[in-house]
């Protein structure tokens, strides 16, 4: 089970669009993916249309379990109406984590314990993360094999991208392996002298973690979204689409060189 984090310390980046995008993807290609919402404000679940506040159970009661197996998690398992989809769902409840429970011993690898129960279910976990550093992204990051960082192509996002690396940099001191990362450019517009320099500079950079490419401003991302649909199943034939199937392509050859 290859197990991803999509994260930034900086919001409206494209995290949610990220994951959603992949996913899409992943599932027209047979593999069976979970989604895991690590997000309060709860977008990705808002985003394949559930509404946090009706459910039953979210990942808020993965942290309130006294003993994490198979039996225990697999009820905060949603399916959602596409193929080869499942979600665990945030809610705004999560946000009490860290001032109620943030100093319990442990507490960064719940996370990681519960995936490792549905190892024989799921082919690709994919997790969306916070934009704050907290108990959530503590344990999306603990639990992957590889960060995704979307980096928005202006220059503020920048300074999120150089908080996320000192970030990773903090954790790595606890991680016996060592953090694949891959920054995803997005939001690229060549018309844009911002964009260009932009992406030359993250290229300059970080130039052995950043996809050579860039996923294009695409405004059947935005129309994907109100439809409640992965955008490769709204616009299979969007700019949009075939640049982060270009992604996900690179992260496939990745995964097989590194094994």
């Amino acid at each position: 089970m290859v197990v991803w984090s999509i994260a930034n310390q900086k919001g409206g980046v494209g995290k949610t669009t990220t994951t959603v995008s992949l996913a899409g993807l992943l599932s027209e290609r047979n593999k069976r993916v979970l989604l895991v919402d690590t997000d309060p404000h709860s977008s990705l679940t808002t985003y394949l249309n559930f509404d946090s506040d009706r459910l039953e159970s979210s990942l808020f009661d993965l942290f309130q379990l006294s003993t994490i197996d198979r039996d225990t998690v697999k009820p905060l398992v949603l399916e959602t109406r596409f193929n080869n989809i499942h979600l665990i769902p945030a809610h705004m409840s999560l946000a009490t984590l860290d001032r109620v429970m943030g100093t319990r011993s442990g507490m960064g690898l719940i996370l990681k314990k519960a995936l490792k129960c549905l190892e024989e279910e799921y082919d690709y976990v994919l997790i969306d993360c916070p934009p704050i550093l907290g108990v959530m992204m503590v344990n999306a990051l603990a639990a992957s094999e590889r960060i995704l960082i979307p980096v928005q192509t202006e220059f503020l996002a920048m300074k999120g991208l150089e908080r996320m690396m000192r970030t990773l940099q903090i954790m790595q001191k606890s991680r016996p392996d060592e953090f694949k990362v891959t920054i995803v450019p997005t939001m690229y517009d060549k018309r844009t002298r911002a964009s260009l320099e932009t992406l030359q500079e993250l290229k300059l950079r970080y130039a052995s973690q950043v996809w050579a490419s860039a996923v294009p401003i695409d405004t059947k991302f935005r129309d994907a979204s109100i439809k409640h649909m992965p955008p490769s199943l709204y616009a299979r034939g969007s700019r949009g689409v075939f640049a982060y199937k270009t992604l996900l392509n690179y992260l496939e050859r990745l995964g097989q060189d590194e094994r």
